[in-house]
C-alpha cells in the first residue's frame, strides 16, 4: 500500500472516530500513530511520546490557563453584568437596543474570556432575561446572543489563536493584535444586521426605552470601569511591547483575581468553581493538540500535503480564487464538525499551499477564525445555537436558528471586507512595538 493510500485510509478512519463521537484529540492521536507505524514502523513510538511530552512543556501555552483563569473571575467578580449594564445604559434605548447592548457584552467579555461558549453563556444569561422582560422575539434574543458569543475566538485572548499560533508557528501576540480591528468591525456589523432586521421587522423588537439621561449613562461606564482596564492593560501592553501575550495573560489573571477580592466574591465555594471550569477547558485544549501534534507528521509523511500543493501550483485563479476555495471549503466543513476539529485537521493540508501562494498566514488566521466562527452557529452542528438553547429552554430551536442567519451572512460580508482590505487585520500586527 502506497504512502498516500495509507494517508487518505487515516482520513477516511478519523471521519468514522468522529462520526462515532469519539473526542477529537484521542481520535487524531490514534489515527497518527497508527498511520506512522504503517509508513515507517521505527518512528511511531518516539513520535507518540515525544510529541505529546512537548506539548505539555512549551511555555507559550501557558497562556491558555491563564487567560481562561481570567475569564473564570471575570465571572464571579459581577464584571460581566457590569459592562452589560453598561452596554445597556448606552445603545438600549434604540430600536433593538437590548440586542446591541448583549452584542457589545459579548465583545468585551471575549476581551478577557477567550471562548466563544463562555461569552455566549455568561452574557446570555444576563442580556436573555431583559429582553424577554421586553418582549424581544425569541429568535432575535436568542439569534443575538448566539452570534455575539462567536466573537470570543476573534477577539483576544481567544484560544482559536493561540492554537493557530502554535500549529502554524505564527507569533501568538501578532495573531491576537491582528483580530482586534476585524472583531470590532464585526461587532459593527452584528449591530447593523440588528437595525436592518428590526427596521424589516420592527414587530421583532416592539419596545423602545427612554434614553437614560447622560448622567446614569457615564455612571454605568464608571461602573465597567475595571473590566475596561484590564483589556486596555493586557492588550495596550502586547502592542506596545511592554509584556509578551503571556505575561499579558498572567497579568490579565492577576488584576481580575484582584477585583474579586475587591469585591468580596472569592470563596471556597466560587474558586473551586473557577479552578475546575479552568482545568477542564485547558485539559480539554492540550489533549486536542496533542493529537494535533501526533496527526501531523503522519499527515506529512502520507504525501497528501506536497500532491495537493503540487496540483493546486498550477491553478489558474490566482492567489484569492485558492484563499476563496479554501474558505468555501472551511465553510462546509463547519456544518458538521466542531471548529476546533477543522482547524487541527486541515491546517498540516492548507499551510503549504497557502505558503506556496505567498499568502500571509496571520492575515488568513483571522478570516479562517471568522469562518470558524460561521461553524459555530450553523446548522446542524452549531455549538452556540445548543448553548443557547440550554439557557433558552422555552425556546424552539428553529427559532434560535431562524435568529442567527442575518449574522451569518454579516460573517460573509466582513469575510469579503478583510479580502479587499488586508489593512484591517495586519495594520496593528505590522505597528506593534519591535517589528519595524
Amino acid at each position: 500500500m502506497s504512502d498516500m493510500a495509507i494517508g487518505l485510509g487515516g482520513f477516511a478512519l478519523l471521519f468514522v472516530l468522529l462520526g462515532m463521537r469519539m473526542s477529537v484529540g484521542p481520535a487524531m492521536m490514534f489515527v497518527g500513530a497508527l498511520g506512522i507505524y504503517l509508513i515507517n514502523p521505527r518512528g511511531a513510538m518516539p513520535t507518540l511520546g515525544g510529541e505529546t511530552f512537548s506539548i505539555t512543556t512549551l511555555y507559550s501555552l501557558t497562556i491558555l490557563p491563564l487567560f481562561v483563569l481570567m475569564g473564570n473571575l471575570a465571572g464571579i467578580s459581577g464584571m460581566s453584568r457590569d459592562l452589560y449594564s453598561a452596554a445597556h445604559a448606552w445603545f438600549g434605548h434604540m430600536r433593538g437596543g437590548l440586542a446591541s447592548s448583549t452584542i457589545v457584552g459579548c465583545a468585551g467579555f471575549s476581551a478577557l474570556s477567550g471562548s466563544s461558549l463562555a461569552s455566549a453563556v455568561t452574557m446570555g444569561r444576563v442580556a436573555l432575561p431583559e429582553m424577554q422582560r421586553y418582549k424581544y422575539d425569541n429568535s432575535l434574543a436568542t439569534g443575538s446572543i448566539a452570534a455575539g458569543g462567536t466573537l470570543g475566538i476573534l477577539i483576544p485572548p481567544s484560544a482559536g489563536f493561540v492554537i493557530y499560533a502554535i500549529l502554524t508557528e505564527e507569533s501568538i501576540g501578532r495573531l491576537f493584535l491582528a483580530g482586534v480591528l476585524p472583531g470590532l468591525l464585526l461587532t459593527g456589523l452584528f449591530i447593523v444586521t440588528i437595525w436592518f432586521t428590526v427596521k424589516m421587522k420592527p414587530e421583532l423588537a416592539p419596545t423602545t426605552m427612554d434614553a437614560p439621561p447622560m448622567s446614569e449613562r457615564f455612571a454605568a461606564l464608571g461602573r465597567a470601569f475595571w473590566i475596561l482596564s484590564i483589556i486596555t492593560v493586557t492588550i495596550g501592553g502586547i502592542y506596545l511591547g511592554v509584556f509578551s501575550a503571556v505575561e499579558a495573560a498572567g497579568i490579565g489573571a492577576f488584576l481580575a483575581f484582584l477585583v474579586a477580592l475587591m469585591r468580596r466574591t472569592v470563596n471556597v465555594a466560587s474558586m473551586k468553581d473557577v479552578i475546575m471550569g479552568t482545568l477542564r477547558s485547558t485539559a480539554t485544549s492540550f489533549f486536542i493538540l496533542m493529537g494535533a501534534f501526533v496527526f501531523t507528521p503522519f499527515v506529512a509523511l502520507s504525501g497528501i500535503p506536497a500532491s495537493l500543493t503540487e496540483t493546486l501550483s498550477g491553478f489558474a485563479g490566482g492567489q484569492y480564487s485558492v484563499l476563496l476555495i479554501i474558505l468555501g471549503i472551511y465553510v462546509v466543513l463547519g456544518t458538521f464538525l466542531e471548529g476546533f476539529a477543522i482547524l487541527v485537521l486541515t491546517l498540516p493540508l492548507v499551510q503549504p499551499i497557502l505558503e506556496s501562494y505567498g499568502v500571509d498566514l496571520v492575515w488568513f488566521g483571522v478570516m479562517m477564525v471568522i469562518v470558524l466562527e460561521m461553524g459555530l452557529i450553523s446548522p446542524p452542528v452549531g455549538v452556540n445555537v445548543f448553548v443557547v438553547k440550554g439557557i433558552a429552554p422555552d425556546v424552539d430551536l428553529n427559532d434560535i436558528f431562524k435568529g442567527i442567519w442575518p449574522f451569518w451572512f454579516a460573517m460573509i460580508v466582513c469575510v469579503a471586507i478583510l479580502l479587499l482590505v488586508p489593512d484591517i487585520a495586519l495594520l496593528l500586527p505590522n505597528t506593534m512595538f519591535g517589528t519595524g
